[in-house]
């Protein structure tokens, strides 16, 4: 039935926003502890390893996340699972956020300088504490930037989630639009939303990157 747009129509796509902003947190949260699972594969010297975990990240960043979430959606039911459309989104993009995740790490790790792992070798320090003392402080130091900046990436692609049925942002705008037939305020209300979610970010990703530029200079 349609009805003339209203404050409460606002007010529903507004408290949808805590959907986007958990399902965001969590998938970032999942994404983390698989990247460092994947970080730890490609960096021991077992090389099998370290080629699965290429071929992971790989594999999640040459496909579209749309088919990777029909994918965990649809196709646990060819193992007899039914997955709720949360829970799918949730390991989907858990999923999809750990192979990036992993990249920016790892090429953090690797823009350490030499020197400072041949000092660590030279103090008869074993691998994994090199990485655990030395490396891995100054790697989390670098990787604050481009990892807020991928957070916002995140946060936007979690409106795929829509598709599956997931009432997030662009969901409840959808079902706001439907019954309202307001597409230009409705979908411009969404992306005001977005907007006030991303931008910060953004600005804040842009600051510590000044702020690595300039202390590296120093150094």
């Amino acid at each position: 039935m349609i009805h003339q747009l209203g404050p409460n129509d606002f007010l529903y796509i507004l408290s949808a926003t805590r959907w986007t902003l958990l399902l965001s947190a969590f998938a970032i949260v999942g994404g983390a502890i698989v990247g460092l699972l994947l970080v730890t594969m490609r960096l021991v010297t077992f090389r099998p390893l370290g080629w699965l975990a290429i071929g992971y990240v790989q594999f999640f960043q040459a496909t579209p996340p749309l088919m990777q979430l029909f994918l965990v959606f649809y196709g646990g039911s060819l193992f007899g699972i039914r997955f709720e459309a949360w829970t799918a989104a949730l390991i989907a993009f858990s999923l999809y956020s750990s192979a990036y995740l992993c990249d920016i790490w790892i090429g953090c790790i690797r823009a350490i300088p030499k020197h400072q792992w041949e000092g660590s070798r030279a103090l008869s320090f074993p691998e994994p504490l090199t990485i655990l003392l030395v490396v891995a402080p100054q790697a989390l130091k670098i990787s604050v930037p481009p990892t807020v900046g991928f957070l916002v990436q995140l946060i936007k692609t979690t409106s795929l989630a829509a598709i599956i049925g997931f009432v997030e942002l662009v969901r409840a705008g959808q079902f706001i639009n439907n019954s309202t037939l307001r597409p230009l305020i409705v979908y411009g209300f969404v992306a005001c939303i977005y907007f006030v979610l991303c931008w910060p970010l953004s600005l804040w990703g842009q600051s510590l990157e000044r702020k690595l530029g300039r202390s590296q200079k120093r150094a």
